[in-house]
């Protein structure tokens, strides 16, 4: 990438990406060139495809869960070109690392809503679960047991009673108790991870 079009970038996503510096912002592009042009990328590719964005979130986060690595990818994809740009990426980490509790909580239920239509329902409640839980080995049918907890849940979070999630059913459940953010699987780093991600890649930043 040329020098011109790495400042004009950095630049740009400064403002968008509202929680990163400008030198924080071009480390972020470097990385994701050098991950673009990586072994197994597609020559002159112009972002991450999909198996890309999960074997890195993979390696830097620990993240393991397929479901919700793919509803994350989506969650970054603005434009659903199956194909993760340098701006999606910056600004998706942006919320990501550092969102703040308003954006955390619309991240999480736009990962959750797994069809998009404004709602978490009992099925995709069921399928998120039934995928996250570790199975054990027990006499009880597993199904029950989930569909047990998703009751539980329901009685906790949903204020209207209309046997599905809102947004405002979610926001209020989770401005009221915070441990309910991530209820349907993890889908944002640990502390843990998250600083050794920043540590290492930010190492060089230079104050633009």
């Amino acid at each position: 990438m040329s020098r011109k079009r790495l400042q004009q970038l950095v630049e740009a996503l400064g403002r968008s990406a509202r929680h990163f510096n400008k030198g924080e912002v071009e480390c972020l592009v470097r990385l994701f060139d050098a991950l673009v042009a990586g072994p197994g990328a597609r020559p002159a590719a112009v972002g991450f495809d999909r198996s890309t964005f999960r074997d890195t979130l993979h390696g830097a986060f620990g993240m393991t869960d397929d479901m919700i690595l793919d509803r994350v990818f989506r969650t970054f994809d603005r434009d659903n070109d199956s194909c993760i740009s340098v701006v999606e990426w910056v600004e998706g980490l942006s919320v990501f690392l550092r969102g703040t509790l308003e954006e955390r909580i619309k991240y999480c239920f736009e990962v959750y809503d797994l069809n998009g239509d404004g709602y978490i329902s009992r099925e995709e409640m069921f399928q998120m679960l039934k995928n996250s839980l570790l199975k054990q080995p027990s006499e009880e049918d597993p199904d029950e047991g989930i569909k047990d907890l998703i009751d539980i849940v329901l009685k906790k979070m949903d204020y209207d009673h209309d046997g599905k999630l809102s947004f405002m059913d979610f926001e209020k459940a989770v401005r009221d108790e915070y441990l309910l953010l991530e209820a349907f699987g993890p889908c944002l780093p640990d502390i843990k991870s998250s600083m050794a991600f920043e540590q290492k890649t930010f190492r060089d930043v230079r104050k633009l």
